[in-house]
């Protein structure tokens, strides 16, 4: 017999039920989405954070250069920097200046690291206040001048009143000097004594 060498197609091809499954899939995304809302409701909105504004009073460490200091505000005093705002200690100088320019001491005090946009109105009343600053430093520095020429103007008059007082009190006393050597003068002639001595006599 001749066998038939013909191929058969007996594969089962596989069907899917496409209503079953987007129904399962709504339904899990439905799920997630609860899941997701119910973990976020718990947490508070993170408040409004004011932009990075500049340092108000200058940070002095060039003082404290080569010198040890002891944190006290922990539990246990140790060396370094302790940050009031964040509650830590800092081991040196360096790390300290990093922290409190960093984003953690920064949104502490409140702020974000964006820096506000400038405007024309803040750079004309920027521009003012520096004009008037500039101004009041001058008038200081005309005062402490004119308080110095006034010192020594004072200085010099007092030097001229003690002058004068010292030259007034050697001409008294030169004049009570005369005044007594006429006097005794007086009283040798009156006892018959010499009263003036010429080539030793």
């Amino acid at each position: 017999t001749v066998t038939d060498m013909r191929p058969v197609n007996d594969a089962v091809r596989r069907t899917w039920d496409v209503d079953e499954y987007r129904k399962r899939m709504l339904d899990r995304e439905k799920e997630e989405e609860e899941s997701s809302n119910k973990k976020h409701r718990h947490q508070p909105p993170n408040p409004p954070r004011a932009p990075l504004q500049a340092r108000a009073q200058p940070i002095d460490l060039s003082s404290k250069l080569g010198k040890t200091q002891v944190a006290v505000g922990t539990n246990q005093p140790q060396a370094g920097y302790y940050c009031d705002v964040c509650d830590c200690v800092i081991k040196d100088s360096a790390n300290f200046l990093d922290h409190v320019n960093g984003k953690k001491h920064q949104k502490a005090l409140g702020m974000s690291m964006r820096v506000q946009k400038s405007t024309l109105d803040s750079v004309r009343q920027r521009m003012r206040e520096k004009q008037q600053q500039m101004t009041k430093t001058t008038t200081v520095e005309e005062d402490i001048e004119e308080r110095i020429r006034r010192e020594t103007e004072a200085e010099e008059e007092r030097k001229q009143q003690k002058r004068e007082r010292a030259k007034e009190k050697k001409s008294a006393t030169h004049t009570a000097e005369e005044e007594c050597d006429d006097d005794d003068a007086a009283l040798m002639a009156a006892m018959g004594l010499p009263t003036s001595f010429k080539n030793g006599v």
